[in-house]
């Protein structure tokens, strides 16, 4: 069976307020047949963490308020984007975990910079609730794209892609999410986290983990496995099978340089 492949190019200009062009977005719409695959370019955001998240993930968040005209515009993108049925799973999930993290990053600098995330006012005390950004005409929170989206596509490592602007969070990663690089990048994530300073694995029998662990810990297990048959997948220094499991508090101070 022959099929015919027709890819359509279209771009988007961010003018500036002189009406300059100062970056174009690409989105490619590629047909096969009766398949369309749709995707989208995230350079922009890819070279605005390169420019100010370093490899800890720590955020240079007092500079990057000067590109906040940049970031509301690939958040401006996004939203003119929404995924439909031509986007790939990969697609979809490199979307919506580069939705949450820019979001986050420009609640941040919008907010003047708090001590914490948590600082933020939100519908009953909750910063997570708080709607600010559109996919579409409609108005999402980041408890709307977590837990209504990203959640229940039944992919545990993107606990560890989303970062909550906090000390504690998984660290932000500072290459933009994209279809071709999503697992990589995932597992790079569950790779660093479970070995990271957020979690104690120093003594086997009895490791210290992240909240994480335990807020999320049926995500961990949805696919058959124990928590630390899960873990064991990354741990460099491997738990025991019936170690006694203790959490780590919490660190929600800002995830600043």
């Amino acid at each position: 069976m022959r099929f015919t492949v027709i890819m359509f190019l279209t771009m988007s200009f961010l003018f500036t307020a002189m009406g300059q062009k100062q970056h174009f977005y690409t989105k490619y719409t590629t047909r096969a047949g009766d398949i369309i695959t749709t995707t989208l370019d995230h350079n922009l955001w890819d070279q605005l963490l390169k420019k100010y998240v370093d490899e800890k993930g720590n955020v240079d968040y007092y500079d990057l308020k000067k590109d906040k005209k940049k970031l509301k515009g690939y958040l401006g993108y996004l939203s003119s984007n929404a995924p439909d049925h031509s986007f790939s799973r990969n697609e979809k999930l490199a979307y919506y975990i580069n939705l949450y993290n820019a979001a986050t990053v420009y609640l941040i600098i919008d907010n003047d910079i708090p001590a914490s995330i948590k600082d933020i006012s939100g519908p009953f005390g909750q910063v997570w609730l708080k709607k600010f950004f559109t996919i579409g005409n409609k108005k999402y929170s980041l408890n709307n794209v977590e837990k209504g989206v990203l959640l229940k596509m039944g992919e545990p490592r993107v606990h560890f892609a989303i970062n909550c602007a906090s000390y504690s969070c998984p660290k932000l990663q500072n290459t933009a999410f994209t279809a071709q690089n999503l697992e990589q990048l995932l597992d790079k994530g569950a790779r660093e986290f479970v070995n990271s300073d957020k979690n104690d694995l120093s003594d086997s029998s009895n490791p210290k983990l992240s909240k994480i662990f335990d807020w999320y810990k049926s995500d961990f297990t949805a696919t058959g496995k124990s928590l630390v048959e899960y873990m064991n997948q990354y741990a460099s220094n491997t738990i025991a099978t019936d170690a006694t499991i203790d959490y780590l508090d919490y660190n929600w101070s800002l995830n600043k340089q």
